[in-house]
């Protein structure tokens, strides 16, 4: 169960909080850190049937200790391009005014060596995902049919849903620790200035990034003093021969049991080809796999994309998004999986009943998601982008008679919120020749761009013309979105647990732990792998806004058209939801029971055959 917490801490919680302050500090786009939470998956996909298929019948906690030592190792590795990649520098801008003819401005021209390298470390993120891989691929298929041996059948689901439900409070703390990580500064002690003009940043500010990296550095050593303790359990539990000898079979009844039994099939790797062959000629449990492939599709997209989705959709900070995300995602699914866990066991349902709970559980996640059109944003007014100068400029054009003798630079996003309740690109393009400090708060004046207040009290428009950060978001509709998607992560999550549940009653006992390697891969390759690169590209997608350097090479995007995101999101999460249902009842409809002698406990089932 510890094991789980750290997984959960590093893979699903640290790297989904960290990804969007990675993509800006590496200069990644959306599908490039889809593809850093992917890697994870690939490594599990590759090693699953490999391990499941050996580890199945070798001494699963020293293969768990194994396992420890590599998520140690992965997690290790991550934090690594923040030692080697040297200082943040979040602007170096000369001057982020209005510079009229004559006098000095930045000039910044493209060259060779002003091309950043940062994207290369990539291949560093990629890797470390890629140990991570490694080391969660023994717990989710080893460390389940471990707990599935070693306890009572009708209890199976209530151990497993609660170590299920512990690699999720591992991203509640994940998110929540991570999320205050972010609030310190990503080389911790903030620079004084780094130009002439600039103010000191702070959170509030679009280029802050936070300390990401700590959290994976404690990690990796915690996780490594689980080596030890693991290494220590023997081969099976006290208890666990009497605890097989009396349990049902439910196996779906296609003959495979007593094919698997009378050659004893999975001794060694001979076997693998006709073993993984019973598998995948098993239709209720393809149909199993293919449903819980499409919602962790669903799942693993909007674990990695939410915090920006909140970010973008309802105008908060990147920390602040992470919390919100966490504190949403985590409990609603942990919950999830440990009340159904305690359902299915006290019911005691066997595999018919426990397939249909999971049709009922994802036809409610289906009604609530479509949160999606009835709780979105849209975009504040955005100079250039939306709005058009008062009519003086063009859409998708900063330039306008107001600023156009003022040699601003579209590679420096500085925002500023003017008087108007407009958002401006940076105090240049607003076409403010002056600026002061107030209470440490940058004000701008002299506005050539921005038109009168909005406000009907306009007793503040001497105070300034524009003001340093994003304008604040009208939208109101955060807590409606909040709870609502709750319950459908909670709902969701609801069928986790009976689905691992189903697919190791509807396999030969002795296949369980290749089951779940099986399954392992097919949830990576259908679900996991390509869920946050599809997430990612939908959201890319929807980008009205690109960080483009003096070299025309694109970066991270700035800003989204929130209506067409949510769309995007939502008809993803629907489509895979549809999948869900049609494949979980075609399991429902090809399930047959085994014979009433089958189903008698292996104890009673040898006093038969003697008499």
């Amino acid at each position: 169960t510890i094991f789980f917490f750290f997984l959960g801490i590093v893979v699903n919680g640290l790297i989904n909080i960290s990804i969007s302050t990675i993509e800006k500090r590496y200069e990644f786009n959306s599908s490039l850190a889809g593809l850093i939470s992917a890697s994870y998956d690939i490594a599990f996909c590759i090693l699953s049937l490999f391990v499941s298929y050996f580890g199945g019948r070798g001494h699963k906690p020293r293969w768990l200790a194994f396992s420890a030592f590599m998520l140690g190792l992965g997690s290790l590795v991550f934090s690594l391009p923040h030692f080697s990649s040297g200082k943040y520098h979040y602007g170096a801008k000369v001057e982020d005014t209005c510079q009229i003819s004559g006098t000095s401005s930045a000039n910044f021209t493209c060259s060779a060596g002003t091309k950043s390298s940062l994207s290369n470390y990539l291949y560093v993120f990629v890797l470390g995902q890629l140990l991570l891989g490694v080391g969660g691929t023994p717990l989710y298929t080893l460390g389940t049919a471990f707990i599935d041996d070693s306890v009572p059948k009708h209890k199976s689901s209530l151990y497993i849903g609660i170590g299920y439900a512990m690699s999720l409070l591992g991203p509640a703390i994940g998110y929540v620790s991570g999320g205050q990580l972010l609030s310190i500064y990503i080389d911790i002690q903030i620079p004084e200035r780094q130009d002439t003009t600039y103010s000191k940043i702070d959170r509030d500010d679009p280029r802050w990034l936070g300390a990401w990296w700590i959290a994976f550095l404690a990690c990796s050593f915690a996780v490594w003093l689980l080596i030890i303790p693991l290494s220590c359990f023997p081969k099976h539990l006290p208890g666990t021969a009497k605890i097989q000898a009396e349990k049902i079979s439910e196996t779906h009844h296609d003959g495979s049991e007593v094919l698997v039994k009378t050659r004893n099939i999975g001794k060694g790797l001979k076997d693998f080809p006709v073993a993984l062959l019973i598998l995948l000629k098993n239709p209720v449990f393809m149909s199993l796999i293919i449903a819980s492939s499409s919602e962790a599709l669903v799942a693993t997209g909007f674990a990695t994309f939410l915090p920006k989705f909140i970010e973008h959709q309802f105008g908060k900070t990147s920390s602040f998004s992470a919390t919100l995300g966490g504190l949403v995602l985590i409990p609603a699914a942990a919950l999830g999986q440990i009340i159904s866990g305690i359902l299915v066991s006290k019911c005691k349902m066997d595999c018919k009943s426990i397939i249909k709970f999971i049709i009922g559980t994802c036809s409610v996640a289906q009604l609530l998601n479509t949160v999606f059109l009835f709780a979105k944003c849209g975009n504040e007014p955005f100079a250039g982008v939306s709005e058009t100068y008062n009519g003086t400029g063009t859409l998708n054009n900063f330039t306008a008679p107001c600023n156009a003798n003022c040699r601003c630079l579209s590679s420096m996003y500085y925002p500023v919120c003017g008087r108007d309740q407009v958002q401006y690109f940076s105090p240049c393009f607003a076409g403010c020749t002056s600026h002061r400090f107030n209470n440490m708060e940058k004000m701008y004046h002299n506005c050539a761009c921005i038109g009168k207040s909005k406000r009907e009290n306009g007793s503040e428009d001497f105070l300034y013309e524009a003001v340093l950060g994003k304008c604040p978001t009208q939208c109101r509709l955060l807590p409606l979105f909040l709870t609502t998607f709750f319950f459908a992560v909670f709902f969701t999550f609801m069928a986790v647990t009976p689905t691992t549940v189903a697919t190791l009653r509807c396999v030969p006992d002795s296949q369980c732990s290749f089951a779940l390697g099986v399954q392992s891969v097919f949830l990576r390759l259908l679900g996991t792998i390509p869920g946050p690169i599809l997430f990612g590209v939908a959201i890319d997608n929807s980008c009205t806004l690109w960080d483009i350097n003096e070299c025309k090479t694109k970066g991270a995007c700035w800003l989204y058209d929130n209506e067409r995101m949510a769309y995007l999101m939502m008809g993803i999460s629907a489509a895979c939801k549809v999948v869900t249902i049609i494949f979980v009842v075609m399991a429902l409809h090809l399930y047959k029971p085994p014979p009433a002698s089958a189903s008698l406990p292996q104890k009673e089932l040898a006093i038969v055959t003697v008499v």
